[in-house]
């Protein structure tokens, strides 16, 4: 019995203490600096913005050479080995593609530094020419890597294209760049061959799969390209070695064209001191990073996010397993029933997220605990409890043993979903809901590093430390910069506003980009430089700051709609909020200026709605007809308002009629980008019509 006393009261006086001591801790401090007028923090421990936590090192090139010379023997790209490939068909006619992954295979930090020589030699042979630019158009995996790392070895400049940009979007980012080599693979080159004759410049494709199109020998002589596999590439420049042109800290690593959320997306310059910059940051903030890490890498290379995040694991001697959102699980689309998912095979110990991808996995344990019912639910419901509670800051929540107890019994099982052994998680690209957060935390006991930042600070801004438990906040400034609020008196927010100083957020530091390509009109709108030097960003997003110098996302100017009656409603704070409902997938809110309330476009989720039916004994043909009732209607409005009333909307926020949509929003479908942010505008296009009856009825 003493020994349990012991292993409950210990962990709380401890507890207790470290609560105590936290509350006191700042994090960002104020700092003096130049440009517009405003309210500006540091980081509480780095008084200047740091630029490189390597001596002698001021490039990724220098970077990653490094690593491979100090990590030589060590894995560094893994890549499962496809064992089959099936179509299942279900009962309403479709098709799915299922595919049988094997274990992973490795090349050592030695054998891809190698890879990346002997790419940056075949690029030279091929006739790439300098000063000439390479896009790469694939999905995340080991060749887009070593591809990169290549580019950087010759001191090219890497174009990064969404693989699943639209057609006039992709036409726009290779003719404005006017890019003469480009890398891809085998469903990004038959988007190449179909767009071929409008293409101005590429001269070169570079295929990441043997398999090639069957029409691509006739299409490339056509238009007079050179088609070469990349393991081809690797041979010649292998063949035929090539002395690197290393780049200096200055010079453009990458055009990042972003995923066009609100029309043809922009091309941001960044230069390896930027991303450098970042990633040098994050270093100080993640606990622990080593050689016994193993990073999952699903999310786009082509995102901000995770090109800085696996430039950050190379550097540091930490394995990269590559996998897919679609094959991260074992329940995952296109995992063949029975067999494991990435996760589940390499076991990692961090990952990065977005907040779309977390969001699914807590719905998705969510729903199997309610499919499962009677004593396992109770059981969950209750650990559930027990430990939000304690997270919380409750002294009677399951701390110690009873904390032991819950997490063998139920949590343990949970944590299997993504290997078991994560240790740490990143999530950056959009807000994370406080539920989610809080979720995850509890679920796979592990902290998450909520970030802000932006493609034009490349991923840049704010981070949470690890011993930050609060929710809805994203942390003080990183190491590499400085945040600065400015007043918005049009949408009423100023940095003398008490309690907290609220406004614009502007970043500056080492990070912040150069600007965006071939667009200098744009570029000083939102780019500034100060009198002491200091390159700054402004956001068009609005924070406000907690007394211990940790930021809050709060709104966005370019989301604010003025309703008839005067009030204004924040529609990414509103979408934010209604999402949290069980029914919903995702959601657009519509605002007319010309009218009093708000109206709302509603993907349906189809497990939670169907289970809903079900219970309520209601009769349907398919799913597109149950979204059409009436009754589903109204449930699913119900819950949104309840959705709304926690979250403390005010009546006017509140959508007053929605349309249920049983079709989701994809990338495919170009409702919404690759970091699955819904694109407005290209939203209201397509459901026009519906939302005008919204309105006259």
């Amino acid at each position: 019995m003493s020994a349990y006393i012991v292993g409950v009261l210990v962990p709380l006086v401890v507890t207790f203490l470290l609560r105590s001591s936290k509350s006191e801790k700042k994090r960002g401090v104020p700092v003096d600096v130049g440009g517009e007028p405003g309210y500006a923090i540091r980081n509480s421990r780095f008084p200047s913005p740091v630029e490189t936590a390597w001596e002698g090192i001021t490039t990724l090139a220098e970077l990653f050479e490094q690593a491979c010379k100090q990590h030589f023997d060590k894995r560094l790209l893994g890549t499962r080995k496809l064992i089959s490939r099936e179509i299942e068909t279900s009962e309403d006619g479709r098709s799915f593609e299922k595919l049988h992954l094997g274990d992973y295979e490795w090349l050592t930090y030695g054998q891809a530094f190698e890879a990346v020589c002997n790419f940056a030699s075949g690029l030279a042979q091929l006739g790439h020419g300098k000063g000439e630019r390479v896009a790469i158009f694939a999905d995340t995996r080991a060749e887009w890597f070593i591809a990169l790392q290549g580019c950087f070895r010759q001191n090219v400049t890497v174009v990064t294209i969404y693989a699943s940009l639209g057609e006039e979007a992709l036409c726009h980012s290779l003719n404005e760049t006017e890019v003469t080599t480009v890398v891809c693979g085998h469903k990004e080159l038959k988007k190449l061959i179909d767009i071929s004759g409008q293409l101005d410049t590429v001269k070169r494709i570079i295929s990441m799969d043997d398999e090639l199109p069957s029409n691509s020998a006739s299409v490339s002589a056509s238009v007079s390209w050179t088609l070469i596999a990349f393991s081809d590439l690797l041979r010649l420049g292998q063949g035929h070695p090539v002395d690197p042109e290393l780049p200096l800290a200055a010079d453009i690593a990458v055009i990042m064209y972003t995923s066009g959320s609100t029309g043809l997306p922009k091309g941001v310059m960044m230069t390896h001191g930027n991303v450098l910059a970042t990633g040098s940051a994050v270093m100080t903030i993640v606990p622990g990073l080593g050689t016994k890490d193993v990073y999952m890498a699903y999310l786009p290379l082509a995102h901000i996010l995770e090109l800085a995040a696996e430039n950050i694991m190379a550097a540091v001697g930490i394995s990269i397993g590559y996998g897919s959102p679609l094959t991260l699980t074992d329940t995952s689309n296109k995992i063949k029933k029975g067999t494991k998912g990435d996760a589940s095979v390499l076991k990692p110990t961090l990952m990065a997220c977005v907040p779309a991808i977390l969001d699914r996995v807590r719905d998705g344990v969510r729903k199997k605990v309610d499919a499962t019912g009677g004593l396992a639910k109770k059981l969950f419901d209750l650990a559930y409890a027990r430990r939000l509670s304690a997270v919380n800051g409750s002294w009677w929540g399951a701390w110690g043993l009873e904390r032991l107890l819950w997490n063998f019994l139920v949590f343990r099982k949970i944590r299997a979903i993504l290997g078991g052994r994560i240790r740490f998680v990143l999530s950056g690209g959009a807000p994370l809901s406080g539920d989610t957060q809080r979720f995850i935390n509890i679920c796979l006991g592990v902290p998450i590093g909520q970030g802000y930042g932006l493609t034009e600070t490349c991923a840049g801004g704010t981070f949470s430390e690890e011993d930050d438990t609060s929710v809805g906040r994203v942390g003080a400034p990183l190491p590499c910069s400085y945040v600065k609020l400015i007043d918005w008196p049009e949408g009423g927010y100023l940095t003398s506003d008490s309690p907290k100083p609220r406004g614009e957020i502007v970043i500056g530091g080492p990070n912040v980009t150069v600007g965006y390509f071939k667009s200098e009109e744009k570029t000083r709108e939102v780019y500034k430089v100060d009198e002491k030097g200091m390159r700054w960003f402004y956001t068009g997003d609005i924070g406000q700051f907690h007394a211990d110098g940790c930021l809050e996302i709060i709104d966005r100017k370019k989301d604010i709609v003025k309703l008839q009656h005067g009030e204004y409603v924040s529609l990414g704070k509103v979408e934010a909020a209604l999402i949290i409902s069980p029914y919903v997938d995702n959601i657009m809110l519509h605002a007319d200026p010309f009218h009093s309330y708000c109206v709302a476009l509603v993907v349906a989720s189809q497990a939670a709605i169907e289970e809903w039916a079900s219970k309520k004994g209601i009769e349907y043909t398919n799913f597109s007809d149950l979204c059409q009732k009436e009754e589903t209607i109204k449930e699913v409005h119900g819950s949104l308002v309840k959705a709304a009333k926690a979250a403390r909307l005010e009546k006017f926020e509140i959508p007053a009629k929605i349309i249920l949509l049983s079709e989701p929003w994809t990338p495919e479908s170009g409702l919404v980008t690759a970091a699955l942010k819904i694109k407005r505008e290209s939203i209201r296009k397509a459901f026009s019509e519906d939302l005008a009856k919204l309105y006259s009825s």
